[in-house]
């Protein structure tokens, strides 16, 4: 059989867990998450992951796999999804990527090669003390390709450059490469007005906060997780640990966390484009579900008979 993935994506707050749901349970799938936040363990109401009884109807993957504290990156993210991926197909079942982090998505849908090369502060250190110049003729001698798209003022992108070059012996470049997957893909979108948009966030952040999303973050800090971590300095738990410091009050914590949870839907419109022809875009608010089981329906041909 071919092997076929689908993916729903769109901004959040557009109902993408609760489609891939219905999907999943028609289709005889399983779900793997492409949430830069929802990895995380013990953070449960800031990141908006699926409800208790979502996850009992369909099985999730990708959702509580690391700790607060624990280095998370797109190349640990991207190792995990092939393996979900690689097991939902070997036991014939129907994989569903849900997610609005765009760089996962693609990643994924587009195989970028990337490298698993976590930073070093003792070579980055080393690297801090040469001049630009210096660091420019290393990277062409070794990639000229990156050297030239990088061009020899930008000391970070040289200095990861050499890093990556250090750690794996192959020029970023390499890395940089795409190698197409071996799996057909339906890419489903979700998109919404932008007033309608905004509504189903704020009312979401409501929830959010009278559901406890303050003593989440003071629960979290309790256990030793320190604000500064990059799960912590995420969307809500960032306001909820400056309300917590006295920094602003509960009512300015959430407005806070709705304009910036506005301009995060922004930002996931820059990485699914509304004239991206890969994406089949379905209006949130009316028939979704209806046409997504036509479209997976014919993606999936006889297969989808068979399960």
């Amino acid at each position: 059989m071919t092997r076929r993935l689908i993916a729903i994506v769109g901004p959040t707050a557009t109902g993408k867990t609760s489609l891939a749901v219905e999907l999943a349970r028609k289709f005889g799938g399983e779900i793997i998450g492409a949430d830069s936040r929802q990895v995380y363990r013990h953070m449960e109401i800031g990141t908006a992951k699926p409800t208790t009884g979502e996850r009992s109807r369909v099985r999730h993957h990708l959702i509580d796999v690391v700790e607060p504290d624990e280095p998370f990156s797109l190349g640990r993210w991207l190792e995990l999804a092939q393996a979900a991926l690689e097991d939902v197909w070997s036991r014939g079942g129907q994989p569903l990527l849900v997610g609005g982090t765009g760089q996962y998505v693609w990643a994924l849908l587009e195989g970028w090669r990337v490298p698993r090369v976590p930073p070093q502060p003792e070579f980055r250190r080393r690297m801090e003390g040469r001049e630009a110049a210096e660091l420019f003729a290393e990277v062409r001698r070794i990639d000229p390709q990156a050297a030239e798209r990088i061009g020899p003022s930008n000391r970070r992108r040289l200095i990861r450059a050499l890093e990556v070059y250090e750690a794996t012996g192959r020029p970023i470049s390499y890395w940089q490469a795409k190698e197409p997957p071996d799996f057909e893909t339906l890419v489903i979108g979700l998109r919404l007005p932008r007033d309608e948009l905004y509504r189903r966030i704020d009312g979401r952040v409501e929830r959010m906060m009278t559901s406890g999303l303050i003593e989440d973050a003071r629960r979290l800090l309790a256990m030793g997780y320190s604000r500064e971590l990059p799960s912590m300095s995420g969307i809500g738990y960032k306001e909820a640990c400056a309300h917590l410091t006295g920094e602003m009050t509960p009512a300015e914590a959430e407005a806070r966390i709705k304009t910036e949870t506005h301009r995060l839907a922004r930002h996931q419109n820059t990485w699914f484009k509304v004239d991206d022809p890969r994406i089949h875009w379905l209006d949130a608010a009316e028939g979704a579900l209806e046409e997504a089981v036509r479209l997976a329906g014919e993606f999936l041909g006889q297969e989808a008979a068979v399960r």
